[in-house]
């Protein structure tokens, strides 16, 4: 029965920030478990678990990846910035849309050259959530990238590109 004799219940593991135990069921064979978990620790967070949510962005599952990725967002730690950069090379496009949300959310200048490379992914959502973190970052290096987005096939890309140079506008 994975790593517990009996499965803890998350969310009163949550409700009583029982961090520990919380990183500890993030090793657990369920993937919905692991999953619960990872958002769990996102909504509480606590940077503490940021090491653990850092080990279990290689999870198996891609569902976990995506939570893990929402999660190291919400904590907002730099620590996760550049596991999450690696992340955006991950098999799975909803991974990778998921990390581009993460880390507009981190505000980290160093994601801005991967996230203007993800403006090119084969994946429309996923150069959806790269345009909407550039605008976050609010990096003037991004205003070009953006303006060739405003050119791509899909409605949804080229309105997030023309959202985020709005912004980056906005903060000059």
């Amino acid at each position: 029965m994975g790593i517990f004799s009996r499965k803890p219940n998350i969310k009163e593991l949550a409700a009583k920030k029982d961090v520990p135990e919380l990183i500890k069921a993030l090793k657990d064979e369920d993937w919905l478990f692991r999953y619960t978990t990872a958002e769990a620790l996102g909504l509480i967070g606590d940077a503490s678990a940021v090491e653990p949510l850092i080990k279990a962005l290689k999870d198996k599952d891609n569902l976990v990846r995506s939570a893990v990725a929402v999660a190291l967002g919400r904590i907002g730690d730099a620590a996760a910035v550049e596991p999450l950069i690696k992340a955006l090379k991950d098999e799975d496009e909803g991974v990778r849309y998921n990390v581009t949300i993460a880390l507009g959310e981190l505000g980290d200048a160093t994601a801005v050259e991967p996230l203007i490379k993800a403006l090119k992914d084969e994946d429309d959502h996923v150069r959806t959530g790269a345009a909407h973190a550039l605008g976050e970052l609010g990096d003037a290096r991004a205003v070009e990238p953006l303006t060739q987005a405003l050119k791509d096939e899909d409605e949804y890309v080229r309105d997030a590109a023309g959202e985020a140079l709005e912004k980056i506008e906005k903060g000059r």
